[in-house]
C-alpha cells in the first residue's frame, strides 16, 4: 500500500504548533458544506446518538435534525474546540503523535472525520482504534474534498488523484479488518455558488467524497443508500425530453437544459479520424446531463469522467461526448 515515506509531509514540524493558529473559516464552499450536512443527517440514524468528531475544529457540520445525547470533539486547537457549539465536550489530542484514542471500548454510535483524513500519518492505526471505540453496527463516516494544507497533507494523498483517494480510504477500511464493506457516495460537478469568492471563475463547487462503513457485529444495516434516495439532479420528463431531442435539428438547443448548443470543431489527428468536421455541443456547466454524468460514470467504473450532450448535424443524431473536466473540449469551440 505504501513506500517508507508515503505518509511523510512537506512540513514535519510539530503539529501542535501548526494547528495552534485559529482558523475560523470554512475550507469548502457553501454548497459543499450543505452536502456534508445532508450526508451526516442521512447516515447518523437513531435517537440519543453518542458521536465523536475526529480531528474536529470550530464546526462539526452536524445538522440540527440530529438530536444527539453527546458530541465529543477531538482536535488540536483549544480555541476552535471551545467555541464549537455542536460539542458537549472536547479532548485535546494529537493523533499523529499517538493514534490511541482516549476512550473506552464500544461507546460511540458514530465517528465523523470531515475534510481532515489527508493529514493522518498513521491512518490504519486510527481506523482500528475507531473500530474499537464504536459500538457494533456503529458508523465511521469519512468525508473529504480536493482542498488541503499541502504542507501537512501526507505524500500519498498529495500525489494521488481524487478517485485514487477514494480507493485509498476504502483500503484503510478493508485493512482495518473490523468493518463491513465500505460504501461510497460522490457529489461533484455542481455549479459553484454565485456568492462564493471564486464564483466568477466558472469553476465547479468543491467535490464531496463520502466513504463510510459500519463496525462488524451489528446485524443488517438500516442506513439508506445515498445514491438511491438522493439523486444528484431531477430527471426531465421522458416524453418532453424525447420531443426536445427530435427538435434539436431545428432548435440547436440542449434537450436537457434548453441552452443553445455551440459549434465545436472535431480534433483531427492520426489516432482519431472523424468523418465529420463539426458537432454542436452543450457547454452549459450546470446542465443536468453533465452533472448526473459524474455519478453515472463513477458507478460504471469510469472514475473522474462525465459527458456532454452533442448533436451530429450530418446524421441528425443526438449523442454524448466524454469529458474528464469542465474545461475539456472548450478549446474547440468555434461559434
Amino acid at each position: 500500500m505504501k513506500s517508507d515515506d508515503s505518509f511523510s509531509r512537506l512540513d514535519e514540524s510539530d503539529d501542535s504548533i501548526f494547528y495552534a493558529t485559529d482558523r475560523f473559516v470554512q475550507h469548502i464552499d457553501s454548497l459543499a458544506l450543505s452536502t456534508v450536512e445532508r450526508i451526516i443527517g442521512e447516515l447518523v440514524i437513531g435517537d440519543n446518538q453518542v458521536i465523536l468528531d475526529l480531528m474536529a475544529g470550530w464546526d462539526s457540520h452536524i445538522p440540527s435534525t440530529i438530536q444527539a445525547e453527546r458530541v465529543v470533539g477531538l482536535g488540536l486547537n483549544r480555541n476552535e474546540l471551545s467555541r464549537n457549539r455542536g460539542l458537549t465536550d472536547w479532548v485535546y489530542h494529537d493523533l499523529n503523535e499517538n493514534p490511541s484514542l482516549p476512550f473506552p471500548d464500544n461507546i460511540f454510535d458514530a465517528v465523523l472525520n470531515v475534510v481532515s483524513i489527508d493529514y493522518m500519518t498513521r491512518p490504519l492505526e486510527v481506523f482500528r482504534e475507531v473500530g474499537r471505540i464504536l459500538k457494533p453496527g456503529g458508523l465511521f463516516l469519512v468525508i473529504f474534498s480536493n482542498r488541503m494544507f499541502e504542507q501537512k497533507a501526507v505524500k500519498i494523498w498529495r500525489q494521488a488523484g481524487e478517485e485514487e483517494r477514494v480507493l485509498l480510504v476504502e483500503d484503510f477500511f478493508n485493512r482495518a479488518g473490523i468493518y463491513s464493506s465500505p460504501w461510497v457516495f460522490v457529489s461533484k460537478g455542481k455549479p459553484r455558488p454565485k456568492e462564493d469568492k471564486y464564483g466568477h471563475l466558472g469553476i465547479p463547487s468543491d467535490p464531496i467524497y463520502a466513504v463510510y462503513a459500519e463496525k462488524s457485529g451489528g446485524g443488517e444495516s438500516k442506513r439508506p443508500d445515498l445514491s438511491v434516495i438522493w439523486p444528484l439532479t431531477e430527471l426531465p420528463d421522458p416524453e418532453q425530453l424525447e420531443g426536445r431531442k427530435k427538435a434539436t435539428k431545428d432548435t440547436l438547443r440542449c434537450p436537457h437544459c434548453n441552452e443553445g448548443l455551440l459549434k465545436w470543431e472535431l480534433p483531427q489527428n492520426p489516432f482519431t479520424q472523424w468523418d465529420m468536421e463539426f458537432l454542436f455541443v452543450c457547454f452549459n456547466d450546470t446542465c443536468p446531463f453533465l452533472v448526473r454524468g459524474w455519478e453515472v460514470m463513477y458507478r460504471q467504473g469510469n472514475m473522474g469522467m462525465s459527458y456532454r450532450f452533442a448533436y451530429n448535424p450530418d446524421r441528425d443524431q443526438c449523442m454524448s461526448v466524454p469529458v474528464p473536466s469542465l474545461h475539456a473540449l472548450k478549446e474547440g469551440i468555434v461559434g
